[in-house]
């Protein structure tokens, strides 16, 4: 992978990174701590214990969810320093640039992600 490219996705990921980072912190609650902004957030009193444990779920998949995303973008990011970006981790041929760009995060080439999704969906 050329240095432009390399350079072009370090850009698109810190820039989904920045965005990522500003989301949870909306969802913790900005610069309020954690715990203060889910009392704050649940102590409704009009709210129903069921519809506030159902919220409650939901901000922690969407948490959980934009956690891991948060670590496959930093993962990705350390693949460019290392110079192992744009390689597939199970065969080692170069990712499709276009692949890149939709998902710059991308750890497989098209056909051994396919295979990793047939593999796991036969486990399931």
């Amino acid at each position: 992978m050329t240095q432009k490219l390399n350079t072009t996705f370090k850009e698109q990921l810190l820039a989904q990174r920045a965005s990522l980072l500003a989301q949870l912190s909306d969802l913790r609650g900005g610069t309020v701590g954690r715990a203060e902004a889910s009392a704050e957030h649940f102590g409704q009193k009009e709210d129903s214990t069921a519809q506030e444990s159902s919220a409650r779920e939901l901000e922690f998949a969407l948490d959980a969810r934009d956690s891991e995303e948060l670590d496959r973008l930093d993962a990705a990011l350390r693949r460019i320093e290392d110079g192992s970006y744009g390689l597939c981790v199970d065969c080692g041929v170069g990712i499709p640039a276009a692949r890149l760009h939709a998902a710059p995060d991308a750890l497989r080439c098209i056909a051994c992600q396919e295979k990793l999704e047939k593999a796991q969906a036969r486990q399931a």
